[in-house]
């Protein structure tokens, strides 16, 4: 009797190039290990974008308190200024008061509308200095307006360019998780093919080694 030859299965040749998984040790695609790349630059993306935003929020700040210490300073001359004005003393107050009085008695046509005293040069500097400081007050509150608003858009910015940072990392960590388990269920899957490839390569050398000795008799 001949001796049956089977022929032997080849093994499976991977054709598509794998890096290794420092975890499990499974292969791990290009195609995967570009995707995590490309999140990684994303997030690169994001992170300066996020610096960025830092640096001028930082600036906004620093203008924030400049603009307060201007208006603490334009404060302090308002109220130097009033105390100044109320501190003039009584004496004066009744000589300007007394010459009013005199110069409208001396009116001789009481039908007429008596004329008001004229101002001092050093009320017209004070009354012109508070206007000044008043215009100038409005500003500094215009421009600290301006810088807060401007703040809390940028506060604004970074919070959102945070969440979008955070949910583009979260996305291709899942999708890398995701490759990464297909290719672990693909690696089982060869895995037991292979198990019982050599099972049934066992099984052949057993019936090979039945059939041989009959085969001699």
């Amino acid at each position: 009797m001949s001796t049956m030859t089977l022929p032997v299965a080849p093994q499976l040749a991977e054709t598509e190039h794998q890096l290794s998984c420092p975890n499990c040790g499974s292969g791990v695609s290009l195609d995967s290990s570009r995707l995590a790349l490309d999140a990684q630059r994303q997030i690169e993306d994001l992170q300066a974008q996020v610096r960025l935003l830092t640096q001028k929020a930082t600036a906004a700040v620093d203008r924030w308190a400049d603009y307060e210490d201007e208006l603490q300073i334009m404060r302090q001359q308002c109220a130097s200024q009033e105390v100044a004005r109320t501190s003039t003393p009584p004496a004066a107050i009744q000589n300007r008061l007394s010459s009013f009085l005199t110069s409208r008695k001396s009116i001789p046509n009481l039908g007429q509308q008596p004329q008001l005293p004229s101002t001092t040069p050093s009320e017209r500097d004070l009354a012109a200095a508070l206007s000044r400081e008043q215009v100038l007050r409005q500003q500094a509150e215009g421009k600290l307006d301006e810088a807060s608003g401007e703040l809390e858009e940028l506060s604004q910015q970074l919070f959102e360019q945070a969440n979008e940072m955070v949910a583009t990392e979260r996305k291709a960590r899942a999708k890398l998780e995701e490759r990464v388990a297909v290719l672990e269920r693909r690696d089982v899957e060869k895995r037991k093919r292979l198990e019982r490839l050599e099972g049934a390569m066992g099984r052949i050398e057993r019936v090979r080694g039945l059939l041989a000795p009959t085969g001699d008799k």
